[in-house]
Parts: structure tokens; C-alpha cells; sequence
């Protein structure tokens, strides 16, 4: 079975989903992976991997909300219409 453009749409859209759903009280901060825990002052170790991944969730939760709704109600219906 082939990975096609469609199901790789699907896939991104899982990620990026799930990414936007990961709550940073319950989850986040439990793990040490909170915006709050790792203040990005001056002299701080902002190019640790730790610290992009901290960047990435938190850009992806704050600018993808929107989107990701829209986004998601089209594919549902695409879905619903046709398979």
C-alpha cells in the first residue's frame, strides 16, 4: 500500500492535531516541557533541542486554532460526502 498525497495530508493533519490538543497544565508541565518552566532570558540555553521542541508546541497551539477548526470541519465533511 502506497502513501499517497492524501493520506499523507491525513497524517500532517493527525500531528498537528495532536499537538494543538496537549494541555500544558495537565501534560506539559507534569513532563518539565512547559513555556513557564523554561523562561527564555538572557543567557539562557535557547538553541537546545529541548527548548525548540517547548517554541514549536507553543507557536503550533497559539497560531494553528483557527485553522486547524476550519480545517478540520472541511475534511469532515469531505469525509461525510464523499467516503
Amino acid at each position: 500500500m502506497a502513501l499517497g498525497l492524501g493520506q499523507l495530508f491525513y497524517v500532517l493533519l493527525f500531528v498537528i492535531n495532536g499537538i494543538a490538543v496537549l494541555s500544558e497544565d495537565r501534560f506539559l508541565a507534569r513532563i518539565g516541557w512547559s513555556v513557564q518552566a523554561n523562561p527564555s532570558g538572557f543567557g539562557g540555553d535557547q538553541q537546545s533541542v529541548k527548548f525548540k521542541m517547548i517554541n514549536l508546541i507553543s507557536a503550533v497551539r497559539t497560531l494553528m486554532r483557527i485553522p486547524l477548526i476550519a480545517i478540520n470541519i472541511v475534511v469532515i465533511f469531505y469525509m461525510i460526502i464523499l467516503g
